[in-house]
C-alpha cells in the first residue's frame, strides 16, 4: 500500500479584515503564475502517462515537476479560500506554510493497467470532489463575511473550508498519477497536525526540504 499524500492547514483565529477584504485582488499574481505552472504540469502529466503505460515508472524529474505545482497550488488554494492571510510563495518550497501537502516519494514501479484506466478509476473520486468543492466555496463565502465583520475565522468555518480543500488536494496526485490509491474521505492524519497535537502520530518519515515523506528507518532489534 502506497503512502498517503497529507494535507496540513493550521489554524489561526484572529484574522486581518482588510487583506481578507481585497484576498481576490491580492491573490492576481498567484492566479497568472498559477495558470503557466499549471498548463505546463498538464503537458508533462500527458507524457508522463505514456511513461508509466510503457515503463512502470514515472520519470523522476516528471515526478518532481507536477509534485512541485501540488505543493505551490495547495498554498494558493489556503490562501485564497482564507484558510490563512499568509501570502502563499511563488515556489514549491512550502514546507513552512500554514497550508500545505506533503507527499509521498515516488515509486519504484506503477500498475500500468491502472495508469491506463486512470480517468476511468477515478470516476467516483470526482464525483465526491465535486461536491467537496461546493462544500469549500460555500464555507469559504460564509468566512469571508465572518472574518470582515468580526476580525477572525470560526473554527467550525475554517475546518469546513479545510475538509473540502483537504480531499481536492489529496485526490490530485491520484489523478495527476503521484499515488496509486483513492484518498481517503477524511485526512485525520493532516487534521492532527493541523491542530498541532503534540500527541499525534508521525508519518513514516519527516518532510524533507523537496516536501516528500521520507521512507520508514528500519526498526532494530534490543
Amino acid at each position: 500500500m502506497t503512502e498517503q499524500p497529507i494535507f496540513v492547514a493550521e489554524y489561526v483565529e484572529r484574522r486581518s479584515r482588510l487583506t481578507t477584504f481585497f484576498r481576490l485582488l491580492l491573490a492576481i499574481p498567484q492566479f497568472v503564475v498559477a495558470y503557466v505552472w499549471g498548463i505546463a504540469a498538464g503537458l508533462v502529466v500527458i507524457v508522463a502517462w505514456f511513461a508509466v503505460v510503457i515503463t512502470g515508472r514515472y520519470p523522476t524529474g516528471m515526478y518532481n515537476f507536477v509534485a512541485g505545482f501540488l505543493r505551490y497550488i495547495t498554498a494558493v488554494h489556503g490562501y485564497v479560500l482564507l484558510l490563512t492571510d499568509q501570502y502563499p510563495p511563488f515556489t514549491s518550497d512550502t514546507d513552512a506554510y500554514p497550508v500545505r501537502l506533503v507527499l509521498p516519494p515516488p515509486q519504484d514501479h506503477y500498475s500500468r493497467v491502472k495508469a491506463f484506466f486512470r480517468l476511468i478509476l477515478a470516476i467516483p473520486v470526482f464525483i465526491i470532489l465535486y461536491a467537496m468543492v461546493i462544500v469549500y466555496e460555500v464555507g469559504a463565502l460564509i468566512a469571508w463575511f465572518a472574518i470582515v465583520i468580526l476580525g477572525r475565522q470560526p473554527r467550525g468555518l475554517q475546518d469546513m473550508i479545510a475538509l473540502g480543500v483537504s480531499y481536492q488536494q489529496r485526490a490530485y496526485p491520484y489523478i495527476f498519477l503521484l499515488t496509486e490509491s483513492w484518498p481517503p474521505f477524511i485526512d485525520r492524519r493532516g487534521e492532527e497536525l493541523g491542530r498541532g497535537e503534540p500527541n499525534a502520530p508521525l508519518p513514516p518519515g519527516e518532510p524533507t526540504p523537496s516536501g516528500f515523506l521520507t521512507p520508514e528507518a528500519p526498526k532494530t532489534e534490543r
